[in-house]
């Protein structure tokens, strides 16, 4: 059974914590993928992040919030497997690894690998999944060993219609934000040395 409650927490993760740093983000050349920690157990906010690829081409959204939570103080730090990772957008090939090396059981994602291509005018998680892994959109085993993953938006279509129009609502109005954000990133990525802009 789909718990509603943590939708909506990871609806107000990305919607308070990650695109605020995901607009400096932007302002700074980055794109706009984003990701957060939180605990399992209270489901409180360990750490948001969002992508610093000017610093860093592997600075993805998911790989720079790792990054910064594996330099926190030790005590600060929850275990992974007590921890839900949370992506703005389906994590990418690097991201996937990232997220596997670093012990997570789980991933939830908001925006799919289709959007990043088709709505944000990125495509190349799609393209080297395809070109160097030989994978069609989706071809990656999303239940496996290590970790399960859940589409936010898959998750909020199973649920009954008053949730699931209350949930689609609030996934619009994010969705909103993030075109804002795509359009801003893509007047200005001429101007960063991003290698695959």
């Amino acid at each position: 059974m789909t718990d509603i409650s943590l939708i909506d927490r990871l609806l107000d993760v990305i919607e308070h914590d990650i695109v605020p740093k995901t607009e400096d983000g932007i302002e700074h050349g980055n794109k706009l993928f984003g990701a957060a920690i939180l605990r399992k157990s209270d489901r409180s906010l360990v750490l948001a992040e969002t992508n610093n690829e000017t610093e860093n081409p592997l600075w993805h959204g998911e790989v720079h919030c790792l990054k910064r939570f594996y330099e926190m103080p030790k005590a600060e730090r929850v275990d992974t497997k007590d921890a839900i990772f949370l992506a703005t957008h389906e994590p990418c090939s690097l991201c996937l690894s990232a997220i596997t090396w670093t012990g997570f059981d789980n991933f939830y994602y908001l925006f799919s690998h289709e959007d990043s291509r088709d709505s944000f005018a990125i495509p190349h998680d799609l393209k080297i999944l395809k070109e160097v892994f030989t994978l069609e959109p989706g071809g990656y085993n999303a239940e496996n060993a290590y970790w399960k993953s859940y589409s936010l938006r898959r998750l909020v279509r199973e649920l009954p219609q008053a949730d699931r129009a209350r949930l689609e609502g609030r996934i619009a109005a994010i969705a909103g934000k993030y075109d804002a954000l795509s359009a801003e990133y893509q007047d200005g990525k001429a101007d960063n040395d991003i290698p695959l802009n």
